[in-house]
């Protein structure tokens, strides 16, 4: 369950372009479980309409103080129910009026009444985000204890590339929960994670490669849950076109199978849970050309040699480290994985199997089983591989604890 789940949110929108994306915040909001209240200022409602987020939120929306019917909207209510307020987009004109106490409509009127945490989503265009104005209002509100959910680089509005985009929906809900998951003692906290993700690429020429198709999805997935519960995490990614924000993840980018045992065994020691969601290739090319290799005879033969085994190796050398592994499979799955986890010495394997509709590489959902030290099995139903990495997580926590 997430930890958002029950928790009543004001969605404040200001006047900007970003407000589209609002739309996306509280669909993942409702799904986390929370109840949305939406306050619109007046500007907002040229760039995304009440309708749409009354209709997502399954409230009606409010945008000035007096709703029809001459009825009161209660701006002293609304900050008292709120659990946390976000503010997103946050414009320049808004940060401005929010520092400074300024209150010309029912969003900023809520702001000076709530008594809940408040996050705010800067979004504006590159100069403005960089005037030393809005940078001094921006302190100002972490000063009040606001936080900030950083805006991001990116393609603007305005056809400029620089600061300013707002933050992704996603990001803004790491956040929130990142804050709420430390309102108690998180179960991961203080603990250091290493998790392997993606495939790894070994090069045959400047141009081809041998590899395979894992999107790294899973591996990022259970990277961003960890940090969520309090771990300090180090990310080690093969090639992927995905990309992490959470502030409490290092992310290190390797290539090849190489330099990816390189990098685990030089965080290994200090690692207190260590997580293979890598696609290590087991075999790289013999021999690299050093030019392109020509299209010449009908036949192409490619010497292989085998890559190490990165698990298997940290498996030897382990003291302290919980050590989880992933096994994918096509037959014999639950003996095969077995074998594994005694062959490598892990705590704890996670088995794939490609039989399983709606698992493997490149989908939005997956279906795993865990087998943990003592042979003991756990079949889990097919869900999102958000859902996986927090079942992951929570098995290892429990595992770990023993």
């Amino acid at each position: 369950m997430s930890v958002l789940s029950g928790k009543k949110i004001i969605l404040g929108i200001s006047g900007g372009i970003a407000a589209y994306k609002t739309a996306n915040l509280v669909r993942l909001l409702i799904k986390a479980g929370a109840q949305v209240q939406i306050i619109m200022s007046p500007a907002s409602c040229a760039f995304v309409t009440p309708l749409t987020l009354a209709t997502l939120s399954k409230r009606p929306v409010y945008t000035q103080f007096e709703k029809d019917f001459g009825e009161w909207t209660n701006h002293v209510e609304l900050g008292l129910w709120a659990d946390a307020l976000i503010i997103a987009p946050a414009t320049a004109n808004t940060l401005a009026k929010m520092a400074n106490g300024l209150c010309d409509n029912l969003l900023l009127a809520t702001y000076l009444s709530a008594k809940c945490p408040v996050f705010f989503a800067p979004a504006m265009d590159l100069d403005m985000f960089a005037h030393p104005s809005t940078k001094e209002n921006i302190s100002k509100l972490k000063s009040y204890g606001n936080i900030e959910v950083e805006s991001e680089f990116g393609e603007l509005a305005s056809g400029l590339v620089g600061q300013g985009r707002m933050a992704e929906p996603e990001t803004i809900i790491q956040k929130m929960t990142g804050f709420f998951n430390n309102q108690t003692t998180p179960d991961l906290k203080d603990k250091k994670v290493v998790i392997t993700a993606g495939p790894t690429y070994e090069p045959l020429d400047p141009v081809r490669f041998i590899g395979n198709h894992s999107t790294g999805k899973m591996g990022f997935d259970i990277a961003v849950e960890a940090a969520s519960r309090g771990a300090g995490v180090v990310l080690i990614t093969g090639p992927t076109s995905l990309r992490i924000t959470h502030p409490a993840v290092k992310v290190v980018h390797v290539t090849t199978a190489n330099e990816m045992y390189q990098q685990c065994h030089k965080f290994f020691s200090s690692a207190d849970i260590v997580i293979g969601a890598a696609a290590v290739a087991d075999y790289r090319p013999k021999v690299v050309a050093d030019q392109k290799i020509k299209k010449n005879d009908e036949e192409f033969v490619i010497a292989l040699e085998k890559n190490p085994d990165i698990l298997a190796s940290l498996g030897a050398v382990k003291s302290h480290q919980f050590l989880v592994g992933f096994a994918l499979e096509t037959e014999n799955e639950i003996e095969y994985a077995k074998s594994k986890l005694k062959k490598k010495n892990l705590d704890l394997i996670v088995l794939n199997s490609l039989n399983d509709k709606g698992a493997g590489f490149g989908k939005p959902t997956n279906k795993v089983t865990f087998i943990d030290k003592d042979f003991n099995v756990f079949p889990q139903e097919l869900k999102s591989k958000e859902a996986v990495a927090k079942d992951i997580i929570d098995q290892i926590v429990k595992s770990y604890a023993k």
